[in-house]
């Protein structure tokens, strides 16, 4: 099965982005500061993972 490098990243951000989320709204209140992580997260998660190839299938 073939995953675009696309798909991954999108699924890599989406995952970054929740895991955050989920631990900033812990108190019942987002801040600014919460929300920057958020999205740095999601930014960080996206680029790294799209810019990294997957490896390639071996014949072994």
């Amino acid at each position: 099965m073939k995953i675009s490098s696309a798909a991954k990243a999108f699924v890599a951000a989406l995952a970054a982005g929740a895991a955050t989320a989920v631990t900033a709204v812990q108190d019942q209140v987002v801040t600014s500061g919460e929300t920057v992580t958020i999205v740095l997260a999601v930014l960080g998660a996206l680029g790294i993972t799209y810019a990294v190839p997957n490896r390639p299938r071996s014949d072994a």
